[in-house]
């Protein structure tokens, strides 16, 4: 299992997506485990089961266990904060807002890895669900650790090409099937 196994699963209409993806692995601006956390971060938020054991499989040559868990903390922890901030964001009402959100997320505190990873990590998470308060707070988070805009790219840049390669395998499969069942 490898991103080379995902490469081949990209159909010549998403070409670009297969070309990004391969450009991803020889990334210089983050360090490899921003990289392969980001990965699988991802991967894991991009649900497709395919995309996050190929992601997995290569990541885990990369990761310490616990960078690994550290991943899954920020997309588990991120996957209930973007419900609820997006809700916040899309009422803009000042009730909401000033209520106490009553959830619990203390691996945000104490992730377990370099505290820039992990506001990395969940910044993907965050872009890829979509939730504008959590990636501004995220992006400021990581300004004010020193991050490069360069880096904060890098992130948004992993999460795009892997929710795309996501997307265009999840596609795939649903068609074909699809084609079958007509046939």
């Amino acid at each position: 299992m490898s991103i080379e196994n995902l490469k081949n699963k990209i159909p010549d209409y998403a070409k670009d997506i297969r070309l990004n993806l391969s450009s991803l692995v020889d990334e210089e601006t983050l360090n490899p485990q921003q990289l392969w956390g980001a990965m699988l971060v991802s991967a894991i938020a991009s649900r497709n089961e395919t995309v996050m054991a190929e992601i997995a499989a290569a990541a885990a040559q990369h990761l310490s266990p616990e960078a690994q868990e550290a991943a899954q903390a920020a997309n588990a922890v991120m996957a209930m904060n973007n419900i609820y901030y997006k809700f916040i964001s899309m009422m803009k009402s000042p009730d909401y807002a000033g209520m106490p959100p009553k959830l619990r997320m203390n691996v945000i505190a104490n992730p377990g890895v370099e505290k820039a990873d992990f506001e990395l990590w969940a910044l993907a998470v965050s872009v890829i669900n979509g939730c504008v308060g959590c990636v501004k707070s995220h992006e400021k988070s990581l300004i004010d650790l020193g991050a490069s805009r360069e880096q904060i790219q890098t992130i948004i840049r992993i999460a795009a090409i892997v929710h795309a390669t996501a997307s265009v395998l999840s596609g795939e499969a649903v068609l074909s099937s699809a084609l079958e069942q007509a046939a």
